[in-house]
C-alpha cells in the first residue's frame, strides 16, 4: 500500500500525473517558441512535473536507482525553474535559465517515457529486450529525442521574450 492505495492503483495515478505533465509541457514548449508564457498551463506543467518526480520516490525500493537520480535532477531543475519564473520574474538571465531548466525537466520526463515504452509495450520491448533497454532501436529513438530537445531548447532560449511584467 502506498498512500492508502494498492501498488497498481498508485502506479496508474503516477502514470496519469506523468502524462498530464508531459502533455502540458509540450504545449508550454510550443508557447515558449512563440513567446507565449501560458500562465495556467505553465503552472500545471510545473506542478505535475514536480508531482511526477516526487511520487516516483514513493515506490518501494531498497537502493538508489538511476530513476531516483533522474528524479533528484528533475526536482533540482524544477526548483530553479520555479525560482526563475515566480521569484525572479524572468528578469535578465533568469529568462534563459527558466527556459533551459523547464525544458530539461520536460526532456527528462520524455526520456523516462521512452524507457517505459520500451519496457512495457510488447513490440517495442521485442526491439530492445534488455532491462534497461540498450539496443540500437532504443538508442536511436533516445538520440532523436535528445537532438530534438537540444534544438528546441536553443530555439526557445533565443525566441522566448514574454511581455515585461507578465510573470
Amino acid at each position: 500500500m502506498i498512500l492508502g492505495m494498492s501498488l497498481a492503483t498508485f502506479t496508474a495515478l503516477h502514470v496519469i500525473i506523468s502524462l498530464v505533465a508531459i502533455v502540458a509541457g509540450i504545449i508550454v514548449m510550443i508557447g515558449l517558441l512563440g513567446s507565449n508564457r501560458m500562465q495556467g498551463l505553465t503552472a500545471l506543467f510545473l506542478l505535475f512535473t514536480i508531482l511526477t518526480s516526487a511520487t516516483g520516490f514513493l515506490f518501494p525500493f531498497t537502493q538508489l536507482l538511476p530513476s531516483h537520480m533522474i528524479g533528484i535532477l528533475s526536482l533540482v531543475l524544477l526548483a530553479i525553474a520555479c525560482v526563475a519564473l515566480y521569484v525572479m520574474k524572468l528578469a535578465g538571465a533568469w529568462r534563459a535559465i527558466y527556459v533551459v531548466t523547464a525544458m530539461l525537466s520536460l526532456y527528462l520526463n520524455i526520456f523516462v517515457l521512452v524507457i517505459q515504452a520500451f519496457l512495457k509495450i510488447g513490440p517495442l520491448h521485442a526491439l530492445a529486450p534488455s532491462v534497461p533497454p540498450s539496443e540500437p532501436p532504443f538508442l536511436v529513438i533516445q538520440g532523436i529525442v535528445l537532438a530534438f530537445f537540444v534544438i528546441v531548447i536553443i530555439g526557445a532560449a533565443r525566441r522566448f521574450r514574454p511581455t515585461p511584467g507578465y510573470a
